[in-house]
């Protein structure tokens, strides 16, 4: 299975694309928040905010679930291993909806620029570091 290993340096390439989507997105909300007078402004960063999700966020998620399914139906015996691949899992699909939400709130913040503060995205942004953290931790530590 010497292909595995090749799906296995894609799987990790897509993951860290799709963090800096995650890491970066809420600091581009915070700056659309805290220019929210500034109108001109405000275009330039509603179209990094768009670029960056749609051309580089969405398709390193998805890259990353095919080839995290793909890796999981060549090695099925991975469940057997403890419960860590479980709790890895879960805390992935809450990554997954986290992504997700960036999106409603990117969507929300072109009707109203002043939807929410700038001090809640910055507490935003930190919850994909949380998940990132307790991701590595099941994967490298294997906790149970």
């Amino acid at each position: 299975m010497a292909y595995y290993t090749w799906i296995l340096a894609f799987h990790v390439m897509s993951f860290t694309s799709w963090m800096a989507m995650l890491f970066y997105l809420p600091r581009l909300f915070i700056y659309h928040r805290e220019h929210a007078d500034n109108k001109a402004f405000g275009e330039v960063v509603e179209v990094q905010e768009y670029k960056l999700y749609n051309y580089i966020g969405v398709p390193a998620m998805w890259a990353t679930i095919l080839s995290g399914g793909l890796m999981l139906y060549l090695n099925p015996g991975i469940f057997q291993s403890g419960g860590w691949m479980h709790a890895k899992l879960f805390f992935v699909a809450l990554l997954i909806a986290y992504s997700f939400s960036l999106n409603v709130i990117r969507k929300k913040l072109i009707v109203d620029p002043y939807y929410k503060s700038g001090k809640y995205f910055r507490f935003y942004n930190e919850v994909p570091t949380l998940l990132m953290i307790f991701i590595v931790i099941m994967v490298v530590v294997k906790p149970f």
